[in-house]
Formats: structure tokens, sequence, C-alpha cells
């Protein structure tokens, strides 16, 4: 009986392991579907915006704003799907797609999360890459900026640079850092006892909630770029 039972638990195993990447597999098929059905309508292909295992660029998307190198080793759960979106719409269709499917979702900007939350999870998830939404309209006259949550900070500095040599944003001095990050969580830097932190500076944002709507204050000034 000892030598059954050490010969059966083998091909136990990999018949679970079989099952647990078969569905995993038609997860990924079922929401990429999803993602192509809910943007056809949009100008934008979604299908150039969406990365998996098998397209030849995953791995050096997935890798390249991954600050830190404990999370890019093998053994790291890595998403089923990459997202790059262009538009609202398209985080929109991710929301929606993600919660029909069971997925989680791991937003990333600059890739500055050492804990590595906004890249790595335990469950099936799908990692949308906020690199190409980084839009930034500066009005200095009226010393307001519209910044989109893929822009880095070393970006904002560049614009408002551009257009005056008197303004400044009280933000960090890593360059490379994510706006939708560092914003959000506060935004230190060494400008933070005379103009307080980041997010004190901040008068409007839009907001995409768990259930993909978007909300944001009406009366406040926005650029008039249709891109943002």
């Amino acid at each position: 009986m000892k030598s059954v039972g050490s010969s059966v638990f083998p091909f136990v195993f990999a018949l679970l392991f079989s099952f647990l990447w078969a569905t995993s597999a038609h997860t990924q098929e079922n929401f990429v579907q999803c993602l192509i059905t809910l943007c056809s309508e949009n100008s934008t292909s979604i299908s150039k915006l969406i990365y998996t295992p098998a397209n030849s660029s995953y791995s050096s998307v997935l890798q390249f704003s991954i600050q830190n190198l404990r999370f890019s080793t093998p053994a790291t759960p890595k998403p089923l799907v990459i997202l790059t979106p262009l538009h609202v719409s398209h985080i929109q269709a991710a929301i929606h797609c993600s919660l029909k499917y069971g997925m989680e979702i791991r937003v990333r900007s600059g890739g500055h999360d050492y804990e590595g939350l906004s890249y790595v999870s335990d469950v099936p998830f799908v990692i949308v890459d906020l690199i190409n939404l980084r839009s930034i309209s500066v009005d200095a006259e009226n010393r307001k900026a519209w910044v989109q949550a893929g822009a880095t900070i070393g970006e904002v500095y560049y614009r408002i640079a551009e257009k005056s040599r008197t303004l400044g944003f009280p933000a960090g001095i890593y360059t490379t850092l994510g706006v939708g990050g560092h914003f959000s969580g506060g935004g230190y830097g060494t400008l933070l006892r005379k103009y307080g932190l980041a997010a004190d500076n901040i008068i409007d944002a839009q907001l995409i909630d768990e259930f993909g709507g978007v909300f944001y204050n009406e009366n406040s000034w926005k650029p008039t770029s249709s891109s943002l």
C-alpha cells in the first residue's frame, strides 16, 4: 500500500496543476475577449495595448519599471494580462472585465512600489500600466496644471519650467516617481515645510471607482485637449 500511495501522489498533483493552468488560460482568454468587445467602437485598436505571456514584448513591458528586483524573479507571480490604456474608457473596460471574470487589478504608474503591490498578487490579476496616460497641461497664468497619472514628477517639473522660471510644485526628488502613486500617497518633498505635501496642492482629481464610474469636480479648470 505504501508503494501505491507514493506513485499516485505525483499523478494527482500533475492533474491538479494542469487543471489550474487550464483555468488561468481560460480566464485570460475571456478577459482579453471582453476588453476587445467593450472597446470595439474606440478608434484605437485595444489589441495593440494588451500584452499576455504569449506576446514577445510581455516580459520587457512587465520588467520596464520594476524598481525592486526581488519581484522580477521567475518565482514571482505574473499578471495574466498587462493593459497599457490610452483612454479612460480602456480603464473602465478593464474594471468591468475583471469584475466579470474574478480578476484583481494592479495599477502601476512609475513603478516605485518597493512592496510590489502595483505588480504582484497571489490571485489571478491584470496590471493596468498607465505609461501611456502622461499628458501634462500647464496654465502658468492661473498657476494650475492638469496632469495624467502616468506622468512622472520629473516630467511635471520640466513642463512647468517650460512655461515659467518662477513657478514650481512641491513633490519628491526622484524624478522617475509616477504621479499616480506619489500624489495619492501624499507626496513628500523638499518644499514640504513651506508648501505642504503634493496632495495638499491638488485642487481637483478625476477618479475611477471600483465599478468603473468616473467622478471629478465639474467646476474646476480643465484643459481643452481631447486626450485628457
